[in-house]
């Protein structure tokens, strides 16, 4: 362990373009793709959360199975759509980091809504009988209940945050681990592993690990704060 730190400090500090390319290669496809699925799935989750029609157990159910989604499925159908004979390869998606983007975001908004639906359905009934004494319309009754689970907002994109920078069997299916171009941190550990190189896998993982604190850490911060 010792060893592997040392090598970690030594990789950051040699100015290596390679692991350079891989850091930003890897915020560039979390931090996008976890926004978008932000974006995406926390209306869903509280569209889903507030809805109370008879289908809600089934939109439920069928966004748990979502969650579910085996990655290396989501890799094999955005591989499928993206490639020469796919309906999608006129847009030039695979071993792109685009490519990587979109099965990430289809990865990370169930898990985003699911998390949200679970809070709005426990506090819906309350902001709808209020919203209903002030005669508010069904668009601003959604809006009121975003504006109560901002905190919510922010701890499912730390959960969606985490996944994203722990994904490999989609992201390395659709980007093919190219070196300089769609390698990112779980593959790059991956590949060294299998090189047999485990000491420079080692202390990538941490070099991951120590990215992934600094970020989590900023977003609580910023949670702390917006409480306060």
């Amino acid at each position: 362990m010792q060893t592997a730190l040392r090598e970690a400090v030594a990789l950051l500090l040699s100015g290596d373009r390679q692991l350079g390319i891989i850091l930003a290669t890897t915020l560039r496809m979390v931090l996008a793709s976890s926004l978008l699925a932000l974006v995406l799935g926390g209306p869903l989750g509280v569209l889903l959360g507030g809805y109370s029609g008879r289908w809600k157990g089934v939109l439920v159910v069928l966004n748990r199975t979502l969650m579910g989604l085996p990655p290396v499925v989501v890799g094999l159908i955005c591989y499928m759509l993206f490639s020469g004979v796919g309906p999608l390869r006129h847009l030039r998606l695979l071993y792109t980091v685009r490519g990587m983007v979109i099965a990430q975001v289809v990865l990370l908004t169930p898990l985003i809504a699911g998390s949200l639906e679970s809070h709005v359905s426990s506090v819906a009934p309350d902001i709808r009988e209020t919203a209903l004494g002030l005669g508010l319309s069904r668009g601003r009754t959604l809006l009121l209940l975003l504006g109560e689970s901002q905190y919510q907002l922010l701890s499912a994109y730390l959960l969606g945050l985490g996944r994203a920078f722990a994904e490999v069997g989609a992201v390395s299916m659709v980007g093919g681990a190219i070196a300089y171009k769609t390698n990112v941190m779980t593959t790059a550990i991956m590949n060294y592993t299998n090189m047999g190189s485990f000491t420079t896998a080692l202390a990538l993982g941490i070099i991951l690990l120590g990215v992934s604190l600094v970020l989590n850490a900023g977003v609580a911060l910023l949670h702390g704060r917006l409480k306060r």
